[in-house]
């Protein structure tokens, strides 16, 4: 649809999950900041050889464990819209604008959208369907349990924290669920008023920790 992100991510485990990288896209992946969890699929990583590539911590036992305070924990939350949204705020934006958040069941039952790659139904069996309010508060839709989650995570954990911080989230999907604590909006709206400068990017970039700041580091958390 002409849009390019600044930034892709991935937590999942999954092979089937890493299989979304194994396309080449050519210019169109240039400058795109590829983040990853620790986590992921070792295909993943194989797949995005090349590539602007970040493998960052995911909140584990194992890295509080090995003490890397340092590198902190950008693998934040349950699903990639949770760590994005995080990391938005360590980027000091001041809105984020979700789009493609249904966390819902389609009218016709579908689970994602019709060009998805493991089918626009893949998910419609999976779950037992449990109805939640609508986006813009008019009647229900069907949902599943971890879709739930995923919305009880941002207005429990996520939403609270940035508006402390000042904040504003805005649900510009423009149907699916109602995730409770943002801002309703059509998405042209949002593009209209929110997205109407030039941004100054990219962004300074950041060079490799030489060799010894990297031993360095290893013999702290030894």
């Amino acid at each position: 649809h002409g849009i390019k992100p600044d930034y892709v991510c991935m937590l999942e485990r999954t092979e089937i999950t890493a299989e979304f990288f194994n396309h080449d896209f050519g210019e169109f992946d240039k400058d795109i900041i590829f983040i990853c969890a620790g986590v992921v699929h070792p295909k993943a990583i194989e797949y995005l050889k090349g590539r602007n590539l970040v493998i960052t911590q995911k909140v584990l036992a194992f890295p509080y464990y090995i003490n890397l305070k340092d590198f902190s924990y950008a693998a934040v939350g349950l699903s990639v819209a949770h760590t994005l949204s995080y990391l938005a705020t360590y980027l000091s934006h001041k809105n984020i604008i979700f789009i493609g958040q249904d966390l819902a069941y389609a009218e016709n039952g579908n689970s994602h959208p019709d060009d998805y790659q493991n089918s626009a139904n893949y998910e419609s069996q999976m779950y037992e369907h449990i109805l939640t309010t609508a986006y813009g508060g008019n009647g229900k839709v069907e949902t599943h349990s971890i879709w739930l989650l995923f919305k009880n995570w941002f207005e429990n954990e996520m939403i609270p924290n940035t508006r402390k911080m000042g904040i504003t989230t805005y649900n510009c999907t423009e149907g699916g669920a109602r995730i409770e604590g943002t801002i309703e909006k059509p998405f042209l709206w949002a593009c209209e008023n929110l997205l109407d400068k030039d941004l100054n990017k990219p962004f300074e970039k950041l060079e490799p920790l030489s060799l010894n700041k990297q031993n360095e580091f290893l013999l702290k958390a030894y």
